[in-house]
């Protein structure tokens, strides 16, 4: 037979790759199931960043979705509060009414803003570590140790539970609180006033709520290993929507204010 197709020698069978890893020196060196998961986290990552990139809309329209609903609820909570709270006859400093506004002002907000998302983000990395990572380290594992990782998801859920609540509880109830004081200092409803800040709050809200929406939306799904892509891609959704939400607050708001007072 001619030596161009005779056929090469197979290899010989290595080390898998769950197991081994080429060290320095041409080694083969044992791999911990906490690397192992990390390798098979960043795969994971990788391949639902590409999918969802060739077809970003399904997705998007879910973590959207979800969000919305959340930031609905939230707003119905703002206007209660509003509607029944003691308002503070102390007249708040609002940028562009009170005094010119100016880019730090914009500034300030996507501050307060951030803080929010990063809080919402890391919910979303945790839930990404306890239910993907963790759990593929558990076989690994034996008594508490083996215990904590399988039980990671349900903390993990009860984790994110309990920040969703934090945020909308204290985000509805300081809202609420300067609704009241706002409608009271310009003569009109709270009703109003809400209607004057969708424009900017609606977006803003989804902006914030979409790590949770993706989290809930991969938990229910049990595609928890997607959970830290999902986290990259609602971040870089929600930063370009919070930088024009927080200019319209700035520079538009006010002129809406200034003229539904008039109205009234």
């Amino acid at each position: 037979m001619p030596r161009c197709f005779t056929a090469a020698p197979a290899p010989r069978p290595g080390p898998s790759a769950a197991s081994k890893a080429l060290g320095r020196g041409g080694r083969w060196e044992a791999v911990s199931a906490n690397d192992f998961a990390l390798v098979q986290g960043i795969r994971h990552t990788r391949g639902a960043l590409e999918r969802w990139n060739r077809d970003p809309v399904p997705i998007l329209r879910a973590w959207v979705g979800g969000a919305l609903v959340v930031a609905s609820l939230m707003l119905v909570a703002v206007w209660v509060i509003a509607a029944v709270s003691q308002a503070d006859f102390t007249d708040l400093w609002i940028a562009g009414i009170s005094g010119e506004a100016d880019f730090g002002d914009v500034g300030h907000l996507l501050f307060r803003n951030s803080l929010v998302l990063s809080l919402h983000a890391f919910a979303c990395v945790a839930g990404f570590i306890a239910g993907s990572s963790l759990a593929l380290a558990a076989d690994k594992r034996s008594g508490i140790s083996r215990w904590v990782h399988e039980k990671a998801r349900p903390i993990a859920l009860g984790w994110v539970v309990l920040v969703t609540a934090f945020s909308l509880i204290t985000q509805s109830y300081a809202l609420g609180l300067t609704g009241a004081t706002l409608s009271a200092q310009f003569e009109i409803s709270p009703g109003v006033l809400v209607l004057t800040v969708l424009p900017h709050a609606v977006p803003e809200l989804v902006a914030l709520f979409l790590p949770l929406a993706a989290w809930t939306i991969a938990s229910r799904r049990d595609e928890w290993q997607n959970l830290l892509a999902a986290t990259f891609a609602t971040v870089a959704v929600a930063i370009p929507v919070l930088v024009v939400s927080a200019t319209w607050e700035v520079y538009i708001w006010p002129r809406l204010l200034e003229a539904v007072s008039a109205v009234a």
